[in-house]
């Protein structure tokens, strides 16, 4: 297949170029856009046979939900029912924005775009590039992280370039993604909200607004949901070929640095994944995520990805806690060590 490839600027966009990627969408075809959270990859969210092509390139198991990607608000009511008035009041706050919203679907929303569940998955990104396509397009577009199924989730253009050119009919390259994690998604079907998947917007953000929120307890298991209510869910995501270990307790550089020499002696290569402040702790490969939460979760998938360009065979990664963004980064993190925890 070939690929179309553009670069196009967020804060200049070139509608005549945009226009032939909505032209891909509206005759069913698969275009890779770039989001505020991470690279969607987007298809006719009401097309079947056009969806189908999204699971195709992904290697996707097909019960695994998409999110349904909209411009505007007004068209949550098209696509959904008994919209409640906390979920009006979380869209009207955090939208556009890093956050889907799941809700009772209509008829018109296919099963192959709900993973067969009676529920929708609805979003309204930020990034203009996605709402421009959206809006030209005239359809919502289904879009789950546009990568092979499994790996880490891409946040540049030259990821997706990488892994995805011939597996689509179309690649748009804007700038790199704001907030480096897929976006949080919470479950409104019920009395009181849940959040499903953790992101950039927290259990505390959502409190703020709505008062009390539950957190899923399969995010706490250690095995892959049998039912996915949404993306992210169900199977091991987000790993490099590396092998991924997450390493707590104390004395850790020098807990690690063993561990490395170890690895030297059978000629593995080690990384290590870590905060600022610890950045000259440790032998091996270094990648430092940042200095705050929010600088680590938009480094993390990047840091995952260029584990693999340099060929590291054991990843070492420090556990960030799990307050407020913290939650979704260990979140990624145990799910991209298959939850492979050293502690010491």
């Amino acid at each position: 297949m070939k690929t179309i490839i553009e670069i196009i600027d967020e804060n200049n966009i070139d509608e005549d170029k945009l226009k032939v990627y909505a032209n891909l969408i509206k005759n069913g075809e698969t275009v890779i856009f770039p989001t505020e959270t991470v690279y969607g990859l987007g298809a006719n969210a009401l097309n079947e046979n056009a969806v189908k092509k999204i699971y195709e390139a992904k290697g996707r198991p097909s019960d695994n939900p998409l999110i349904v990607h909209i411009s505007h608000i007004n068209q949550v009511d098209d696509l959904a029912k008994n919209v409640s008035e906390k979920a009006s009041i979380v869209m009207k706050k955090f939208w556009p924005g890093p956050i889907t919203i799941i809700l009772p679907k209509k008829e018109i929303v296919p099963d192959k775009t709900s993973g067969g569940l009676k529920t929708v998955a609805l979003r309204m990104p930020k990034n203009k590039i996605a709402l421009k396509l959206i809006e030209i397009s005239g359809t919502p577009i289904s879009a789950p992280s546009a990568n092979i199924s499994g790996r880490p989730s891409p946040t540049k253009g030259i990821h997706v370039v990488d892994e995805m050119n011939e597996r689509v009919s179309g690649i748009i390259i804007g700038n790199d993604c704001d907030y480096g994690l897929e976006s949080t998604v919470v479950d409104f079907t019920e009395e009181i909200p849940m959040i499903l998947r953790p992101g950039s917007v927290t259990k505390e953000d959502l409190e703020m607004e709505i008062g009390k929120v539950l957190i899923d307890p399969s995010l706490n298991s250690y095995e892959d949901n049998k039912t996915a209510k949404a993306p992210g869910m169900k199977y091991t995501h987000y790993s490099p070929k590396g092998d991924v270990y997450i390493v707590r307790g104390k004395n850790l550089s020098q807990n690690i640095n063993k561990l490395i020499e170890q690895n030297n002696e059978l000629n593995l290569k080690s990384g290590v994944i870590c905060s600022e402040e610890n950045k000259y702790s440790y032998n091996g490969e270094v990648i430092c995520l940042g200095s705050d939460l929010e600088e680590i979760g938009s480094n993390l998938f990047d840091a995952l990805i260029e584990m693999d360009k340099r060929k590291i065979d054991i990843i070492y990664a420090e556990d960030f806690g799990s307050s407020g963004v913290g939650l979704a980064i260990m979140n990624r993190l145990l799910k991209s060590a298959g939850y492979k925890i050293i502690n010491f």
